[in-house]
């Protein structure tokens, strides 16, 4: 582990980042690094640099959504263009205006098009994390910044992600935080990335466009560098299935923003 990353993780930790006593989310500053991906993003193998930048502690929950829909009506069920959601969209909130008992308040917000989460996070002053962003946060486990070499925990995450999702999902905040602070990044929803339409690639740039899904899924997987590594596998098919209006039961997201100073 490099020295001054493992030192800026400890300052970050010790500046503040426990939950807010207002319930209000927060944010993990996560320090900048070099990562190799899963995915072969660039040169198989190549380590690929990470700048600083923060990431939510936890998933978006229904209530932090409910807030967002209610200060932002062009984005309640029903009046969001059908362009940006589609008919599932927020289906599961008792209305528009309401989550109802068919969901818990504290519950990650699910059945959100990737165009109302990027919504959601511009108007937190952020973005969507890219999958590179994501997976260099998710490769952490309790006590190691990358567990990924480690099979017991693999199979640990591949458990998680065979039950993910479902109708009744726990509260947000619920699972121990990893080494950089950040809790849930496993084993409760999918979640979206900002670069989730560019992960599945053919080799050959005259297949791009491809509307074949299932071509672009397997092209994904015969990228990986780890083929051992199935729960990254699930992940990466699933996302390349959606389209930007897409909204499933299971899938909610979570913002990440540049250091301050910069543009998102």
């Amino acid at each position: 582990m490099n020295r001054c990353r493992s030192l800026a993780i400890m300052m970050a930790l010790a500046a503040g980042n426990a939950p807010a006593a207002d319930g209000r989310q927060d944010w993990v500053e996560i320090p900048a690094g070099r990562f190799a991906s899963v995915l072969a993003l660039t040169e198989p193998g190549a380590d690929s640099a990470i700048d600083g930048f923060a990431l939510m502690r936890r998933p978006v929950s229904n209530a932090e959504f409910l807030a967002f829909v209610s200060a932002h009506p062009e984005w309640q069920r029903g009046a969001a263009p059908t362009v940006f959601v589609d008919g599932q969209y927020l289906s599961h909130w008792e209305s528009a205006t309401a989550i109802g008992e068919s969901a818990d308040d504290a519950a990650p917000v699910t059945r959100v098009s990737w165009f109302a989460a990027s919504a959601y996070c511009e108007a937190q002053g952020g973005r969507l994390p890219t999958w590179l962003e994501w997976e260099y946060v998710a490769a952490a486990d309790e006590t190691r910044l990358d567990a990924r070499s480690d099979p017991a925990w693999r199979e640990h995450i591949l458990g998680w992600y065979s039950r993910t999702g479902g109708k009744d999902l726990p509260a947000v905040g619920q699972t121990p935080a990893n080494a950089y602070g950040v809790q849930d990044m496993h084993g409760l929803v999918w979640e979206w990335t900002e670069d989730f339409n560019a992960l599945m690639v053919s080799g050959d740039n005259r297949d791009q466009g491809d509307p074949d899904l299932l071509r672009f899924c397997g092209a994904g997987a015969l990228s990986t560098n780890d083929r051992e590594n199935y729960a990254i596998l699930m992940r990466t098919a699933m996302l390349s299935a959606l389209q930007a209006d897409s909204t499933t039961r299971n899938l909610g997201f979570r913002c990440a923003r540049d250091p301050r100073g910069t543009t998102p």
